[in-house]
């Protein structure tokens, strides 16, 4: 069986190729932080800043013209909380993109309190300050929610993980007929270890000053599909338009099997530590990086995944062109 015929040359893999990566399927973030002056770095993620108001629509502009059409935006507050969050700084920003880019992007805004909070848990504590009190989170959620959608956002896409929160924001968003505007659930997020240059972006690392060090309480372990598998189908049930499993690579076994499960759009996020580990690699002349995202963004679409959230969306129509 003579097999490599079908191998010999560009055009006959593009014929035959079963699965196909494009820029439309792709979300980049943006990282907007109040009080900023000018963008910074973000340690590991190459061509990846955190904005300034300002800079931020200078950002956007150059993202359409390379092809990126679709965001998730990350408002980064100056003023940190306890609780009683209004979530005007970010709800400023979508005003602001809107105002200047219409309907020619598609916005999504990340629900979350980690970037708010004194302590960076992504939610309320309770008075003991060793446990996120759900209830009062979920409340804080859907207000942010509706204060997002009726800045402008089409999309709300809540990472928190906490029980009960896309019935509450879908509840929220229909007592206030914003019927179109899509949920995003982040339904099975792992309490992973890849997300340290997001958190230093973010501002969202936990602080300290409680005993609760960490987010295990609240995010999916990593040995526990059955509970990604709840999780989603929760949120699915409770009104979800989006489901996501996070991070990628480590996770391509549970989003090929839920993405079978659960018939949903499913979105992945190719996360800071992910993205981080193939450009020091590139950096080091241990790996064609371009490359090695393209093959990593189209081991998301071979397990199931339609949206991609990554970093390089913004690079993606160049690394496309040139590694396929």
């Amino acid at each position: 069986m003579n097999l490599r015929r079908l191998r010999q040359s560009p055009a006959v893999r593009d014929l035959v190729r079963e699965y196909r990566v494009s820029v439309d399927q792709m979300i980049q973030p943006l990282f907007v932080v109040e009080g900023l002056k000018a963008k910074e770095s973000i340690p590991g993620l190459t061509g990846t800043f955190r904005d300034g108001p300002e800079s931020l629509l200078k950002t956007v502009e150059s993202d359409l013209e390379s092809g990126v059409k679709k965001f998730l935006l990350f408002g980064v507050p100056s003023e940190k909380r306890a609780d009683s969050f209004s979530g005007g700084f970010t709800a400023s920003q979508i005003e602001s993109l809107r105002k200047r880019f219409g309907k020619d992007l598609f916005l999504a805004a990340d629900v979350c309190l980690c970037s708010s909070t004194t302590h960076g848990h992504c939610g309320v504590l309770n008075a003991e300050g060793d446990h996120v009190d759900n209830s009062g989170t979920v409340a804080e959620l859907a207000n942010l929610s509706l204060s997002y959608a009726q800045a402008g956002v089409d999309c709300v896409a809540p990472s928190d993980m906490m029980d009960g929160r896309i019935g509450a924001i879908r509840e929220k968003l229909e007592q206030s007929n914003l019927t179109q505007t899509l949920i995003m659930s982040y339904s099975a997020k792992f309490h992973s270890k890849y997300y340290g240059p997001f958190r230093v972006a973010a501002d969202s690392a936990p602080k300290g000053g409680t005993s609760l060090t960490d987010r295990s309480t609240y995010q999916i372990d990593p040995s526990a599909p059955k509970d990604a598998y709840m999780s989603s189908l929760r949120d699915f049930e409770e009104g979800a338009d989006i489901l996501m499993v996070k991070p990628g690579l480590p996770y391509l076994d549970v989003l090929s099997q839920l993405s079978k499960q659960i018939h949903k759009p499913w979105a992945v996020y190719e996360v800071s530590g992910e993205y981080a580990s193939i450009e020091l690699m590139a950096q080091n002349g241990l790996m064609n990086g371009p490359a090695a995202h393209v093959e990593a963004w189209t081991a998301f679409v071979r397990a199931g995944a339609s949206i991609i959230i990554t970093y390089g969306a913004r690079y993606a129509r160049n690394y496309l062109e040139r590694c396929l």
